[in-house]
Formats: C-alpha cells, sequence, structure tokens
C-alpha cells in the first residue's frame, strides 16, 4: 500500500524531471542529485552515482534507465515504472509536436538560434552533474589511476565502452577487495 502512495510524487518528480531532458540524461542527473541527494537526502552520491553507472551499463537509453532503477529502489517494480513513464511523457509530446512541425521549425531562424542557446547552457549543467558525483566515483586513491587508465584507452586507443565496463567491473571490484582486507587486518590488529 506504501508503494502506492509514492507513486504520485514520484510521477510528478519525474514528470518535471523529463521536462528539462535537454543536454540528454546528465542534466537529470543534475537534477536527482540536487532533490534527492542535497535536498531530500534520500541518496548519497555514492549510490546516486552507482544507480547511474549501472543505467549506463544497461542497453537502452541511460536516463530511462536511471529512472526505472531509482523507482525500483524507492518502491518496487510498479514505481520503477511510474519512473520511466513520466521521464518519458515530455520528451515524447516535444518530439511529436516537433516532428509535426519539423519543416516550419527547420527553417525558422528564431527556432534554430534558440536551439542553439540551448545546447549552450547544457555544458554547466552537465559539469554540475559530473562534478557532484567525483566524490563517488574516486573512493579510493587508485580509483584516480583507473579513471585516466579508461579515459586514455577510449580517447587514443578506441577501446569500446563496453570493455571499459568491464574492464572497471573487475578492477572496481580488485580494489574495494584490497582495501576491505587492508581494513579488516588493520582492525584485527588494532587491539581497541
Amino acid at each position: 500500500m506504501d508503494t502506492y502512495k509514492k507513486m504520485p510524487r514520484l510521477f510528478w518528480q519525474f514528470f518535471q524531471f523529463g521536462c528539462f531532458t535537454f543536454g540528454g540524461g546528465w542534466s537529470i542527473i543534475a537534477q536527482m542529485q540536487k532533490l534527492y541527494v542535497e535536498k531530500e537526502k534520500t541518496l548519497t552520491s555514492q549510490e546516486l552515482l552507482d544507480i547511474t553507472s549501472v543505467g549506463r551499463s544497461l542497453p537502452g537509453t541511460m536516463i530511462g534507465n536511471v529512472a526505472m532503477l531509482y523507482g525500483c529502489r524507492v518502491g518496487g517494480i510498479p514505481c520503477g515504472i511510474v519512473c520511466l513513464i513520466a521521464m518519458v511523457l515530455p520528451p515524447m509530446a516535444v518530439l511529436s509536436l516537433i516532428t509535426y512541425f519539423y519543416t516550419l521549425f527547420r527553417e525558422n531562424p528564431w527556432v534554430m538560434s534558440a536551439m542553439t542557446g540551448v545546447r549552450s547552457s547544457i555544458v554547466p549543467i552537465i559539469a554540475s552533474a559530473a562534478l557532484g558525483m567525483i566524490d563517488g566515483a574516486f573512493r579510493f586513491p587508485p580509483c584516480v589511476l583507473l579513471a585516466l587508465l579508461a579515459a586514455g584507452l577510449y580517447f587514443f586507443f578506441g577501446v569500446s565502452c563496453a570493455a571499459l565496463v568491464v574492464i572497471g567491473v573487475i578492477c572496481g571490484i580488485l580494489i574495494s577487495e584490497y582495501y576491505e582486507r587492508k581494513g579488516a587486518g588493520h582492525n584485527d590488529a588494532d587491539p581497541s
């Protein structure tokens, strides 16, 4: 029963997120960071980063996956479906409208100028989302090296995103295991 009480609020929140999907999923992650991590404190930066990482790793759109994952985390599959539907309704309505009037929009210099402004305003929003998640991404010092290695493999050697995710998973497990054992060994030796 509690799940069904959450649905209208989740629907409204994700509907609002969906109204501001300019710049793709990262702008919505920034909005989720502000609402769920900073304001409501229902998520930590680490949890949002985990949801985002999984969402990017799954097939489909990253933000649709993130909406579904967050909803499932909060209230199970029904809430996940509500979040997903609410997230896609605004962009679907805008796309339907733009598609219908495509030739008018394409030839209108005012619309094209407005879209140029929207694209350039997205950069700080995406940067804000990335900066907000740095805490969780670099939990252990070797994670910085792992990020640099992944960037180098991607930009200079053309390693696929899927391979980088697999490498990240393996390295993340090894790094976490090392630090957990190191911490457990330190606590065992500590007489207090």
